[in-house]
C-alpha cells in the first residue's frame, strides 16, 4: 500500500529523533457545521498507532493498534465517515 511505504521512510529528520519520541500524523480531517465539529485522525508513536474520533471536544472513539492491517481498516472506515459527512453538507476545515 502507498501509505504505508510512504511512512516507512521516514525523512533525514526523523534519523536523529528516539523513536519513543517520534509522533507522526497520518491521517486527520477536520470538519464543520452548523456549529459543531468531528474530528478523525490515527497517528504513529513509539510502534504503536492511535486512532482517535472527536465529536466537538469529547473523544467518541480512541484505540490503539500495533497491528497495520487494523489500522488499514480504521482508515478506510474514517475516509468513508468523512465522505458521508462532506455529503450531508459538512465542511472540511
Amino acid at each position: 500500500m502507498v501509505l504505508q511505504n510512504l511512512y516507512n521512510h521516514p525523512g533525514p529528520a526523523w534519523a536523529t529523533m528516539p523513536s519513543t519520541d517520534r509522533i507522526a500524523h497520518m491521517y486527520t480531517k477536520s470538519l464543520r457545521h452548523a456549529g459543531h465539529t468531528r474530528r478523525f485522525e490515527i497517528r504513529e508513536a513509539g510502534g504503536v498507532w492511535e486512532a482517535l474520533a472527536r465529536h466537538d471536544d469529547q473523544v467518541v472513539k480512541q484505540a490503539r493498534y500495533d497491528d497495520w492491517h487494523r489500522v488499514e481498516r480504521t482508515l478506510h472506515s474514517f475516509s468513508t465517515e468523512v465522505s458521508n459527512l462532506e455529503q450531508a453538507g459538512w465542511v472540511l476545515d
